[in-house]
């Protein structure tokens, strides 16, 4: 299983915006001054002199006033602020994978440097093609465990089984893929029955083998149709894909050159049966397009299981408003006290 967290993006919303509506308390506020004012003059007590009392308070027209009702204002819009539940919303959606474990066994019998694919107009062997192939295949696989098992003579493993895509597209990987390092012939019930030993035991939703090769079986122990219903008893599919163009072409053994007939041709028959016998299917390639259109079938039969969960996470930002209103409550409060009392003008 392979899970990745996946934003959706990020917005500063307000829960309960009706809170707002508390503000229309603001113009009563402003206006307490002027009632002030107004209700000072009905004088229930007559005063002979107005002196000693202007000099013990303010005015009920001064700026001390007009601050106290500028405080006031602040700290009810901290209280309607806070009220509204203002908040970070940020969508998110955990997208989980149900991964595929899959093989790709590439033959790397002398027969496969026969340059008769191209890639982007130049003329290249069939390994060459394979291992592009192989390595776009690769980069689109996000979350599949995959594999390299390269054969000839005999199979080895060029890569194990892993979700590094840079591992497997590079030096590691791919690269070690070439001619030479299997001994002669083409084995491959071998070149299966290695590949389904690497699967073998894994919990994998569904397990795959992806056999590329342009000869027949000429090599080995194991018949490739015994070794492909091994790997169906242990619920593994298999996809041959023969490459190669008809006619006689130029192969390069120990460092020389031979003509390659047409009569060392792929087994199609045999290779058809292998996939029927493993629930999978048979393919040929004439070409690097047609090989990238093989690969691309196999990438769209064998999708992963996708699960998105999308859910919305909150960071509440009621605090400062909170604090805000808090703090200047206490100025107002204070104020009284010692700065805001009014006292009527002379």
């Amino acid at each position: 299983m392979f899970t990745v967290r996946e934003s959706l993006g990020t917005e500063f919303t307000f829960l309960w915006p009706w809170a707002f509506w508390c503000l229309l308390i603001l113009p009563l506020l402003w206006s307490l001054p002027y009632l002030r004012r107004r209700a000072r003059h009905q004088k229930a007590i007559q005063y002979s002199s107005l002196h000693l009392l202007q000099k013990s308070g303010v005015s009920s027209g001064s700026w001390k006033t007009h601050l106290r009702s500028f405080l006031l204002s602040l700290a009810t819009i901290g209280f309607v602020f806070a009220l509204a539940r203002p908040q970070w919303q940020e969508k998110v959606a955990d997208v989980s994978e149900d991964g595929i474990e899959m093989i790709v066994a590439i033959d790397v019998s002398p027969s496969m440097t026969a340059q008769d694919f191209e890639i982007g107009g130049r003329k290249v062997n069939r390994l060459e093609a394979a291992k592009k192939v192989t390595r776009d295949f690769i980069q689109g696989r996000m979350s599949d465990r995959i594999g390299l098992v390269a054969f000839a003579g005999r199979p080895y493993l060029a890569s194990p089984l892993t979700t590094s895509k840079d591992w497997l597209i590079g030096d590691n990987g791919v690269g070690r893929i070439r001619t030479g390092l299997a001994g002669g012939g083409t084995a491959i019930g071998s070149a299966i029955a290695s590949a389904a030993k690497r699967l073998d035991g894994r919990e994998a939703r569904s397990k795959v083998i992806i056999l590329v090769t342009d000869g027949a079986n000429t090599a080995g122990e194991l018949n490739p149709v015994e070794a492909a219903r091994l790997a169906k008893t242990l619920g593994i599919k298999i996809y041959t894909i023969a490459v190669g163009t008809p006619g006689t072409h130029e192969i390069w053994i120990n460092g020389r050159i031979r003509q390659m007939g047409p009569s060392e041709s792929y087994d199609e028959a045999m290779l058809r049966e292998i996939a029927t016998i493993a629930d999978g299917d048979f393919f040929e390639a004439g070409s690097t397009d047609t090989l990238e259109d093989i690969f691309a079938q196999i990438d769209k039969l064998e999708k992963s299981e996708i699960t998105r969960e999308t859910r919305i996470e909150v960071e509440e930002w009621y605090t400062p408003f909170l604090l805000a209103g808090v703090a200047f409550s206490i100025l107002v409060f204070l104020g009284d006290d010692w700065l805001f009392r009014v006292f009527p003008s002379a």
